[in-house]
């Protein structure tokens, strides 16, 4: 497995998560990929309104 990927679990309501994928399934991706463009998404918004996050790696 790449060093750069991060293994997390998510515990969220069933019926959401099952909306959710349906979602991700009509966009032609996997729930993980799913939210993975969420994710790219809001930080991208957040670093538009707020500069750009350092973090240490």
């Amino acid at each position: 497995m790449d060093d750069k990927l991060l293994r997390y679990t998510l515990r969220v309501d069933r019926l959401l998560f099952q909306k959710f994928r349906y979602i991700a399934e009509s966009e032609g991706r996997s729930a993980n990929k799913e939210i993975e463009q969420y994710l790219k998404k809001r930080v991208a918004e957040y670093e538009q309104e707020n500069g750009k996050i350092e973090v240490n790696q």
